[in-house]
């Protein structure tokens, strides 16, 4: 207990440092102007980081992808569609799922309000858990945002561990597995050489892409664990839909 409580304190210490210096470069939301806690921020730069990760083979060879829905993302999922790539995201807090953006099935007039959250859930298409599990294809790169990361990959979020949820999640119905590549796409000032141990939820990034480098991690962290019950925070399981679609079908498999 000791070490998680110094863990989280540590953890605490890093964002607060990193959210002082992001907010130079920051863009603030329309809905949580510089509050750091309820948003990954996009920042000045994210085009030239965008530039980077789409020069990198996980990226040209991955066909469908998850991009997680942070501000510093949409331009990503945006390219994605022009590049012919299937996109998979989930809603702010992953409270109504996930929906998925075919660029074969949405009209090429609709794919910069599709890369937008608030045009997503009108242009793309919802999908439970078992319909994810039904695709042809594995997710071949998962991409997310972060408040700070340090040079082993490991992430340290707004604190309520969203990606690892989708990526337990995912992981569980077989879509992610140990070949699906993580990204991290961060600015300069979120990186730091930070030493801290994870958690066994976390998930490391392959990839630390910022608007001046790409950082090659070695042996990043990708948890096997699934969803651990009794970690998750409070009201999740109640607010976020398709854990509770993980929940029924953990009954049903108990009852079988």
């Amino acid at each position: 207990m000791t070490t998680t409580i110094n863990a989280n304190s540590h953890k605490s210490l890093i964002r607060n440092k990193v959210w002082s210096r992001l907010r130079a470069v920051a863009l603030p939301d329309s809905r949580f102007h510089h509050d750091y806690s309820s948003f990954i921020a996009d920042f000045e730069g994210s085009s030239a980081a965008t530039d980077l990760l789409q020069s990198l083979p996980a990226y040209q060879n991955a066909h469908l992808i998850f991009i997680a829905p942070d501000n510093c993302l949409q331009e990503l999922r945006y390219r994605s569609l022009t590049d012919g790539k299937k996109v998979i995201v989930t809603t702010y807090g992953i409270r109504r799922g996930f929906w998925i953006l075919d660029p074969e099935q949405i009209h090429e007039s609709q794919w910069q309000m599709a890369s937008v959250l608030d045009g997503m859930e009108n242009i793309g298409r919802h999908m439970t858990l078992a319909d994810i599990s039904e695709l042809p294809t594995d997710i071949a790169l998962m991409v997310t945002g972060t408040g700070a990361i340090n040079l082993k990959g490991l992430r340290f979020g707004k604190g309520h561990g969203y990606f690892d949820l989708e990526w337990a999640m995912l992981y569980s119905i077989g879509k992610a597995n140990q070949r699906t590549q993580t990204i991290a796409v961060v600015h300069e000032c979120q990186v730091l050489d930070e030493e801290l141990r994870g958690e066994v939820w976390d998930t490391g990034c392959d990839f630390v892409v910022t608007n001046d480098k790409v950082i090659n991690v070695k042996d990043a962290s990708k948890p096997s664990c699934g969803i651990l019950w009794d970690k998750l925070e409070d009201g999740m399981l109640e607010d976020i839909e398709p854990l509770k679609e993980l929940e029924a079908i953990k009954k049903r498999s108990r009852a079988g």
